[in-house]
């Protein structure tokens, strides 16, 4: 009786609104899920059959049983074979601070997990990322990408029921083989291509297959610290080499190649981060010639090139893939979310990169490989890049003119990209952990260096020109 009672209670009272903003079956479920949350449906209830409802509200039976299912989905009822659907038992959980909600103050040295703890959201207060390594998702064109996902999610039918290549998506790596050609790079789709889920899966996929514990790599200092970590954490001998306007230091990339015996370099030739240079011509072929020299290979991270105007010097374009690897990606530009690198390199390594990929975690994603080739082959994501490199050049000068005015020195402009390097002119860290007690993120130059040593320098990222709040800081903090 009193299982009916409660059962009368929902199907008498409850009315469904028609022509209003939500669905009926929305309606249906927030008037379920409210009535649980207000103990109203206890626990162990039954709920109307699906046929009694619909009939108590005028409304279909499809209807009915899709908001059960989503009740079910959310785990506040369950369906019980030949019974019908009852509301679930709960287990009262204590409550306790939301740590995820707190921002952990910076340790009394900052390091890379907390740059990355408080990029990825673990610090509610952070109110501006000036050290972040993404633009602002306003500056990006999330309607473009959701266009492209349901374009193409139209024309997979079961693709996505299913792994994809093991290179990955082969009309991507056309495309992406046509775009290298065009630019100077000679590569096959079939035989120099294979597609990572991002840069970082690249650049980890070279260096199980290449490096071993106790091996010497050399890197660019400054450079992208997450590498360090990588090397770090395969127990590496990781030595910097000096990185200027025009490329690495010549003079020292010899002398460590001659004393250490690298396996690897590591280097950002176009669009450098975190100073925005990009190589020279002549600074390229010579450290090719080292490479030739010493016997080590280069891997070429091409992540910033596309913010390059034109085309960059490339040393895989210079080489032709016989000792360079070429790694890029679509994080920085269109959506990191989507996770899609490229690795270019010659066709006895992509196979063994190709068997590496598969048992570190099988095949790609199909929809971002798909997603990226429909944006590409549409024409769509050259103009994407133009405007967005318009934008990101008009904000840089904006940016620049602004720290200056803020008394930090620019020993050198960035020729291009998403990122000022700049001179605050005492100790970088200090500065950032004042500053993270006025909600702002800044990116120590220690962070960059692979011995952590101490910097003066910070990373900024060039969309805080239009950001207000950081100028006062910034100020207050130099004075």
């Amino acid at each position: 009786m009193t299982v009916n009672r409660m059962q009368d209670s929902l199907t008498l009272r409850w009315q469904p609104v028609r022509g209003g903003d939500r669905t009926l079956v929305t309606q249906l479920e927030d008037e379920i899920a409210g009535r649980i949350a207000d103990h109203i449906l206890r626990p162990g209830s039954r709920l109307p059959s699906v046929r009694r409802m619909a009939e108590a509200a005028g409304v279909s039976r499809f209807t009915v049983i899709e908001a059960y299912e989503r009740l079910v989905a959310r785990g506040l009822i369950e369906p019980r074979q030949g019974a019908g659907y009852f509301v679930r038992s709960f287990i009262e959980m204590p409550i306790v601070a939301d740590t995820a909600s707190v921002a952990s103050p910076p340790p009394s040295r900052l390091d890379v997990g907390w740059l990355l703890r408080s990029t990825f959201g673990n610090g509610a207060s952070v109110e501006v990322e000036a050290g972040a390594g993404l633009l602002p998702k306003s500056w990006l064109d999330a309607e473009l990408v959701n266009a492209a996902i349901r374009a193409v999610g139209r024309k997979m039918d079961g693709q996505l029921l299913s792994y994809g290549h093991p290179r990955g998506y082969s009309l991507l790596r056309a495309q992406q083989a046509s775009l290298l050609q065009s630019q100077g790079i000679v590569a096959h789709p079939d035989q120099h291509l294979l597609t990572t889920a991002g840069v970082t899966q690249a650049l980890d996929l070279i260096l199980r297959l290449l490096v071993q514990s106790g091996d010497t790599v050399l890197v660019e200092d400054p450079g992208w610290f997450l590498i360090f970590g990588r090397l770090a954490a395969y127990g590496t001998r990781i030595i910097g080499v000096p990185r200027g306007p025009e490329g690495p230091d010549l003079e020292a990339l010899e002398r460590l190649a001659a004393a250490y015996r690298p396996k690897l370099f590591l280097i950002n030739s176009a669009v450098h981060n975190p100073t925005g240079f990009t190589v020279t011509a002549s600074a390229a072929y010579d450290v090719l010639r080292i490479a030739e020299k010493y016997d080590f290979r280069i891997v070429e991270d091409d992540t910033y090139a596309d913010f390059h105007p034109g085309t960059p010097i490339r040393l895989a374009s210079l080489d032709g893939l016989r000792r360079v690897i070429l790694v890029s990606g679509y994080a920085k530009t269109l959506a990191a979310g989507l996770r899609v690198g490229i690795l270019a390199a010659e066709s006895d390594l992509i196979m063994r990169l190709t068997d590496l990929k598969l048992l570190m975690g099988l095949t790609t994603s199909n929809l971002g490989e798909n997603v990226v080739n429909h944006l590409l082959h549409e024409g769509h994501y050259k103009r994407h890049v133009s405007r967005i490199r318009r934008r990101v050049d008009k904000a840089r000068h904006r940016c620049i003119e602004a720290l200056t005015e803020c008394g930090l020195q620019l020993p050198h402009l960035p020729y291009a990209g998403i990122f000022v390097w700049a001179d605050c002119g005492q100790d970088s860290e200090s500065v950032a952990r004042r500053a993270s007690e006025h909600g702002v993120l800044l990116a120590p130059g220690s962070l960059f260096s692979p011995d952590q040593a101490p910097s003066t320098m910070l990373r900024f990222m060039v969309s805080i020109a239009d950001n207000p709040k950081i100028w006062p800081v910034l100020r207050t903090l130099l004075t």
